[in-house]
């Protein structure tokens, strides 16, 4: 969420900003502003009847010891009736900051200065590539006909289950997840994070602070009976571990990880980019988080970028690093590099992950804070990348390693899956 001061102190240049995002109500910056000028007013209003309330209370015992009790009750009633008026003031007041804060949350993040201008993911750019796309045997096929030659997902018996988009891993194809879940990891903690095994599940003071509410309520699965959503990224958890925290400045930089599966409701996804593994509503992802104090956050985003990428590396897997565009950015993001990794049988670039900079806008919806060398408090950046996403590593693993004997896997996961190779 941003902050007030930051629009009255930079409006032109908030503006801009987000004009860079395509946000379609600049407007609302000056609505705010405006907001902010009845609060302030109503404020003072208040302060100012309070004081005399206040003033006027410490003469009322002089007078009586004085004996003026005629001038003591004229006071008295004077208190009387300034404490009665603080009333409407306190619910105009609270009116006034509902109404603040309700629109202060439909104003996205503002990009980075770094964010180059776009609207679509065509005009995202790209960073660096690396690894080599290989070239299949005659005869490959997509990894939606792999599953079903091997036997490693059953999309019909988890379509009977729950729906269209919960496929059911079993056999080699279950074991293939748990192999990648648990070297991500051990690869994770090797690096410095703390693992944690979260709650599924989110009140939704939960989601209001990382910024899943109020902007992808449809995107979530809601258990309206207890008013918990499912998480569509375990993100939205653990960052909430530090909710309402006050953190030492030695405590800093929070590393954090953890595994947990991701609901998304996908609503309007269609087509062939949704076939297989590319697009499902249940799937498995191992995900990274930092909180670290504003000076260092731009220099942990590039060692977060670096981290997912070596992964890929070791994985084997052709990739690309993109820096998303204004337009194709997320609503709390304030930068956003995107990897995708080369499906040699379907041809095309998959999205395995993305490492984002939130800065402030996280930790100001969840009073995340820290005090600095100077005794003032501040509130912590924050960060999050998926290391790693594991439907579409699938998906890439079985199509980018088919031959004729089986599907090869990388040598790191030998050990995790107990094999080097998956066959018939």
């Amino acid at each position: 969420m941003l902050q007030v001061n930051v629009l009255r102190n930079n409006t032109a240049d908030v503006k801009k900003r987000l004009a860079i995002k395509h946000f379609s109500q600049p407007e609302l910056v000056d609505a705010l502003i405006a907001m902010d000028d009845d609060r302030k007013k109503l404020q003072a209003e208040f302060d100012h009847i309070q004081s005399k309330v206040n003033a006027t209370s410490k003469e009322i015992g002089k007078l009586i010891g004085q004996g003026k009790k005629e001038e003591a009750e004229a006071s008295k009633t004077a208190v009387a009736d300034w404490k009665a008026s603080l009333e409407p003031l306190k619910e105009q007041m609270a009116q006034v900051e509902k109404q603040l804060l309700d629109t202060l949350v439909l104003l996205p993040n503002l990009p980075a200065k770094q964010v180059p201008e776009g609207r679509t993911p065509d005009e995202n750019v790209v960073v660096r590539e690396g690894g080599s796309k290989p070239n299949l045997p005659a005869g490959s096929v997509p990894h939606w006909d792999l599953i079903k030659q091997y036997d490693l997902v059953d999309f019909e018996t988890g379509a009977k289950i729950t729906g269209s988009g919960f496929p059911l891993y079993k056999g080699k194809g279950a074991k293939l997840q748990r192999a990648l879940v648990q070297y991500f990891l051990d690869y994770n903690t090797a690096a410095g994070y703390t693992e944690y095994l979260p709650p599924f599940m989110v009140n939704e003071a939960s989601a209001f602070a990382t910024g899943q509410l109020p902007d992808k309520e449809g995107q979530m699965y809601h258990a309206t009976a207890d008013n918990f959503y499912l998480i569509p990224t375990a993100e939205v958890p653990v960052t909430n571990i530090y909710r309402d925290t006050i953190v030492k400045q030695e405590e800093l930089p929070i590393k954090m990880t953890a595994y947990s599966p991701c609901f998304r409701r996908e609503a309007g996804s269609f087509g062939k980019d949704v076939r297989g593994l590319n697009r499902v509503h249940q799937f498995e992802k191992v995900e990274i988080i930092q909180l670290v104090e504003p000076e260092k956050s731009f220099m942990v985003l590039d060692e977060m970028v670096l981290h997912v990428e070596k992964l890929l590396q070791v994985l084997q897997l052709p990739y690309r690093i993109l820096l998303l565009c204004g337009g194709d950015m997320g609503f709390t993001s304030a930068i956003t590099y995107d990897f995708e990794v080369y499906s040699a049988a379907q041809e095309r670039w998959l999205e395995v992950s993305s490492v984002s900079n939130f800065e402030n806008y996280q930790a100001n919806r969840m009073k995340c804070r820290y005090k600095d060398a100077a005794g003032k408090t501040q509130f912590v950046h924050s960060l999050n990348g998926s290391s790693l996403a594991l439907p579409r590593i699938v998906a890439c693993l079985l199509e980018n390693n088919q031959t004729a004997e089986g599907i090869q896997l990388p040598e790191v996961l030998h050990s995790y899956f107990g094999s080097g190779k998956i066959s018939k």
